[in-house]
């Protein structure tokens, strides 16, 4: 079974509007895990506008389930990664302004760079996952420089998928199939929702990871949050 990843942040950004504790983010965490969370996943960015350095902090210690950490990788992030040491840290190539990730990694032009971070992680056997689009050539750069897994971005498949489900997937279908001949674990994330995940689960060999926080936490404003994990494990199986 691909494993469900809550994404928290939106619960942050709620919290962060008011200034205060409210909704608890640790309490909100914890209870994402005894619904049926199987990770907890933040992203903390360097304006802290939602999640912040402190949570991560506050919160590697309280889980229990896979911690996820995704970012792009400054200096303070590294060192903050470094000193939390979670089962996985996903990067990113989010520019500081950016409102949401919306590209993966240009592997080829950051090889260097890349490989040097990613070492540092593994070094601390902290599992990498590189956040990439559906290049092959991309993927191979991306085995070269020694990470675990990629994220496959699933922002295209999202919005192609209602018209277009069967030609929505044949890239990441492609994209998977080169990751798999190469040894590396597949994650995916980024608007995957309760309408089109499981066509991209029954599709993509190999998915070992979905991490979800905007549209799940949305749904929960209906169906509440112990239903919403739910019917998300439910898309998977």
């Amino acid at each position: 079974m691909s494993r469900l990843s809550v994404n928290i942040n939106k619960i942050a950004t709620l919290r962060n509007a008011r200034g205060g504790t409210t909704p608890d983010l640790l309490s909100m965490a914890k209870d994402c895990e005894k619904f049926g969370a199987e990770g907890i996943t933040v992203h903390p960015r360097p304006d802290e506008r939602h999640i912040k350095y402190q949570d991560v902090r506050d919160l590697a210690p309280i889980l229990e389930t896979e911690f996820n950490i995704e970012g792009y990788p400054t200096e303070d992030f590294i060192e903050l990664v470094l000193e939390v040491k979670p089962a996985q840290v996903t990067l990113v190539p989010d520019p500081p302004g950016v409102l949401t990730s919306n590209a993966g990694w240009d592997v080829i032009r950051n090889r260097e760079f890349l490989s040097n971070v990613i070492a540092q992680f593994k070094e601390q056997e902290i599992r990498v996952s590189l956040f990439m689009e559906n290049d092959n050539d991309q993927i191979q750069a991306a085995s070269e420089c020694g990470t675990d897994r990629i994220e496959l971005y699933t922002g295209p498949y999202a919005e192609q998928y209602s018209n277009e489900p069967e030609n929505a997937i044949l890239p990441y279908q492609r994209a998977a199939e080169k990751a798999l001949q190469l040894g590396l674990g597949i994650n995916a994330g980024h608007d995957l929702n309760l309408d089109n995940l499981a066509y991209f689960k029954q599709n993509i060999s190999g998915l070992l990871e979905v991490s979800i926080g905007h549209a799940l936490i949305s749904d929960s404003l209906y169906f509440g949050i112990e239903n919403t994990i739910q019917m998300y494990l439910n898309k998977l199986k």
